[in-house]
C-alpha cells in the first residue's frame, strides 16, 4: 500500500482512537507473562504504539512504516520509521516481536519476507506473538477492509510459520473481536474479564505465539 493509501486508510478503518489506549494496556498486562521484563522487544507495525507504549521490556522498539512512531511513542521507546521487513534499525537480538493485523496487509511474498526478517532476528527461543483475523470466524466481513491481502486461519497462519522455521507455542483461535469499530468492549474491567473468560462474544481474532528454535 503506499503512503498516500495509507494516509486515506488512517482516516476511515484506523483513525487514531484514545480508547484503544486502555483496551491496549489489558491486552499488555495479559499478554506480559509471554514478554520478559529485562529483555528486548519489538512492536512490528507498531501504528499509534497503544501497545509498545504498554508492555513491560528493555529496551522496547517500535517500528511502522506509514505511521512515524516518533509521535506516538512513550519515553524509553526506541522510534523506527521503516518497512516490516528491514529490521536493520535493531542492534541486538530480541526476545520478543510482537505484531497486530499485520500479516493480512501484506502479500504472501512480503509476508514471508517479513516471517525470515523475524526468525532472523530473534535469539534463539525468542518468540513472535501475532494477533491477526481469523478468517474461518470473520470471513463474511474480512473483505470489507480493502487492504486485506491475504487470507489467514489460525491453522494456515501456523503451517506458515512452521514453513519459516519457527516452532509453534500456542494458538487461540478465538482472542478478541474482529474490529475496535465494532462493539468491542473498551471499559478496563470489562477487557480484563473478556480475555479471561472461557466465553469470548464475538471473538474473530487469533493469537499465535511462535518460537525461534534454540
Amino acid at each position: 500500500m503506499s503512503a498516500s493509501g495509507y494516509e486515506g486508510y488512517s482516516h476511515t478503518r484506523f483513525a487514531h482512537d484514545p480508547r484503544r489506549a486502555g483496551v491496549w494496556a489489558e491486552i499488555a498486562a495479559y499478554l506480559q507473562r509471554y514478554v520478559p521484563r529485562d529483555r528486548p522487544l519489538l512492536d512490528l507495525g507498531s501504528g499509534y504504539c497503544d501497545f509498545v507504549n504498554a508492555i513491560e521490556a528493555t529496551p522496547r522498539y517500535a517500528l511502522d512504516r506509514f505511521i512515524d512512531p516518533a509521535t506516538y511513542a512513550a519515553s524509553g521507546v526506541i522510534p523506527l520509521q521503516a518497512d516490516a521487513a528491514d529490521l536493520s534499525g535493531v542492534q541486538e537480538p530480541l526476545q520478543t516481536v510482537f505484531s497486530s493485523n499485520l500479516l493480512e496487509h501484506l502479500t504472501p511474498e512480503h509476508g514471508t519476507e517479513v516471517a525470515r526478517a523475524v526468525r532472523e532476528a530473534l535469539a534463539p527461543g525468542g518468540r513472535w506473538l501475532l494477533l491477526q483475523p481469523n478468517f474461518r470466524y470473520c470471513a463474511t466481513t474480512y473483505f470489507d477492509d480493502y487492504t486485506h491481502r491475504t487470507i489467514y486461519t489460525h491453522v494456515s497462519l501456523a503451517d506458515f510459520l512452521r514453513a519459516q522455521g519457527f516452532e509453534i507455542e500456542r494458538v487461540e483461535p478465538r482472542f478478541l473481536p474482529f474490529s475496535m469499530n465494532t462493539r468491542a468492549p473498551t471499559w478496563r474491567p470489562l477487557v480484563w474479564a473478556y480475555l479471561r473468560s472461557p466465553l469470548r462474544p464475538r471473538a474473530a481474532q487469533m493469537l499465535l505465539i511462535a518460537r525461534r528454535p534454540r
